[in-house]
């Protein structure tokens, strides 16, 4: 997947300046995809050259003006395109998986403490994907919501974070136990 694709699926239900974009990727769309505000800028600029964009200025009294982006009628055909093409595996570089593999031969007290950090920022993210599917259901059950929600995307790739997250955590909990135990027990 192209940095592209993911900009045109957060871009589909509304139109959206660079700042609100940004915003947009850390709440939704980081738990599948991470770029920064600059690079969401730049990747704006080429979609609006290559036609799968529209931006619009919109004139703000007192503040600066700024521009909102649409997907195009062509975005959304590229959206298709990618859609329909084979997906491939996700990959993981983890800094912190490289730690634990090479835990034999370190002092793992940093090791355990940014097991325990990492931890804590699962759970902080878990809250928020919470949070977030409650507010994209609204009032609905889940199931009700799944059934004969208008768009469910969103809220999908939500839950899929949400698995993630919780994977991690646990995870980091059961690492950090076991690198504990073997610390204390030599």
């Amino acid at each position: 997947m192209a940095l592209r694709h993911a900009v045109l699926a957060a871009l589909l239900d509304e139109e959206l300046s660079g700042y609100q974009l940004a915003k947009s990727f850390d709440l939704g769309v980081a738990n599948f995809w991470h770029a920064l505000p600059q690079q969401l800028y730049a990747e704006l600029a080429k979609l609006e050259a290559d036609g799968l964009v529209a931006g619009r200025e919109v004139v703000q009294e007192s503040r600066p003006n700024k521009r909102l982006f649409k997907v195009t009628d062509e975005g959304l055909a590229e959206l298709e395109r990618f859609a329909a093409a084979s997906a491939k595996p996700s990959m993981l570089r983890d800094d912190l998986a490289v730690k634990v593999q090479s835990s034999d031969l370190v002092d793992t007290a940093a090791v355990i403490a940014q097991l325990h950090e990492r931890a804590d920022f699962a759970r902080a993210k878990i809250a928020l994907f919470e949070s977030l599917l409650v507010k994209l259901r609204g009032e609905r059950e889940e199931a009700e919501f799944l059934r004969d929600g208008e768009r469910v995307g969103p809220y999908l790739t939500c839950l899929g974070g949400l698995v993630f997250e919780r994977g991690y955590l646990e995870w980091c909990e059961r690492i950090a136990g076991i690198l504990t135990e073997r610390r204390e027990s030599r």
